[in-house]
């Protein structure tokens, strides 16, 4: 059997050959502890500090503003609770939006169970928080703004800018979750104007289990990982040094074949959305039709059942649901809700998102498999 077409690259990426070959000697030769003082932790130790220059490089930031995390989720976890911890005697409330990943979202509710206040402010039907929305939520206790770059179902690029003017006017902390935006569009973050950006190293081809946080020079959250006293002191942990490797050298790889990157991915991406617009009606796509991600297509397809869909076309396209129907319940996904999706269109949701390594035959039969599915999921719908 053939591998399935793999496009549910925002879920999670393969590893870059490059990155690869980069992990290779620390995997295999150089297994020193990067805190020890003898011969083995010398090139350990000048491989992060390599690593750390990559990740700088395409954040245009300083070096020792970043630190290496075990991923995406402790990057906001270290970001927000360290925060509202560090700023709790100035006020104990919190911005953020009702569309945020669960590794935001969980951990405002948690900050809620311990004394903190949170808005979750609402999107609109293209997924997009405006900016004055966030500024009527300010209050004088207000002491933190989180607000995702980009989001992973349906590739809405939030006023990430304009929302760091309003936080900066007003003296509040500003963090995003730029897990799915590094590599795919500019995460500058001079230009972004943010306190604190997190990165989520599989999401760009680097590998599992590592990341990184950027915390502005000036800024304090409190420790969020206590030990030895590894990363300048801001989390200890014996770092895992293949892993920064790799994600070092993927910021690398991805700062240098930007362009070409970015280019492929909406080519491909846009070529299925034609595909599918060609051969199916009832088809609607989510989020904004400008301001997305170059990769991310959701569309919702009406009266059909997402899991059925993939269920038709799991052998030959891999793809992710934005619904989950389990007998008369159907579990719609908290980002359809925000936006106001209709049931009869929520539940028929599903996210394909492209890769550099989409091609164009990847597309031509990802159209073929999922209007075949369209076909005989919408004939078992009729005959139900």
């Amino acid at each position: 059997m053939t591998q399935p077409v793999y496009l549910d690259f925002n879920a999670t990426t393969p590893l870059d050959s490059e990155v690869l070959e980069a992990m290779k000697p620390f995997i295999e030769q150089e297994f020193g502890n990067p805190s020890s003082t003898h011969w083995f932790g010398i090139a350990p130790k000048r491989a992060i500090n390599k690593a750390r220059a990559q990740v700088a490089e395409i954040l245009n930031c300083e070096p020792a503003e970043i630190i290496f995390t075990s991923g995406g989720t402790e990057s906001n976890n270290h970001a927000i609770i360290g925060t509202a911890q560090s700023l709790k005697h100035k006020g104990n409330h919190i911005i953020t939006t009702e569309i945020e990943h669960p590794a935001v979202s969980n951990v405002c509710s948690h900050l809620e169970s311990h004394g903190f206040s949170v808005t979750y402010v609402a999107v609109d039907e293209d997924g997009l928080v405006s900016t004055s929305d966030i500024e009527r939520a300010i209050t004088p206790e207000t002491i933190l703004i989180t607000v995702m770059h980009a989001n992973n179902e349906v590739g809405t690029i939030e006023p990430i800018e304009k929302i760091a003017q309003v936080a900066g006017k007003r003296g509040i902390i500003f963090h995003t979750d730029a897990a799915q935006s590094v590599g795919k569009i500019a995460t500058n973050v001079k230009s972004l104007g943010v306190d604190l950006l997190s990165i989520a190293g599989h999401k760009l081809y680097a590998p599992k289990g590592v990341g990184a946080l950027y915390i502005r020079k000036g800024i304090g959250p409190n420790i969020f990982m206590h030990g030895a006293g590894q990363e300048m002191g801001k989390r200890a942990g014996t770092e895992n040094v293949p892993g920064i490797v790799g994600l070092g050298k993927a910021c690398e790889v991805a700062m240098r074949d930007f362009d070409i990157n970015s280019a492929r991915m909406k080519k491909t991406r846009d070529a299925l959305l034609k595909g599918l617009q060609q051969g199916w009606s009832d088809l609607r796509r989510n989020g904004h039709p400008e301001k997305v991600l170059p990769n991310t297509l959701s569309v919702s397809f009406k009266g059909l059942e997402a899991n059925r869909i993939l269920e038709e076309i799991g052998l030959e396209i891999a793809a992710s649901a934005g619904a989950a129907c389990h007998s008369d319940l159907v579990e719609i996904s908290h980002v359809l809700l925000a936006m106001g999706l209709p049931k009869h269109w929520a539940k028929g949701t599903i996210r394909f998102s492209t890769g550099k390594i989409t091609n164009d035959n990847d597309i031509e039969k990802a159209v073929s498999v999922t209007l075949e599915a369209l076909k005989k999921s919408a004939g078992e719908t009729v005959n139900h």
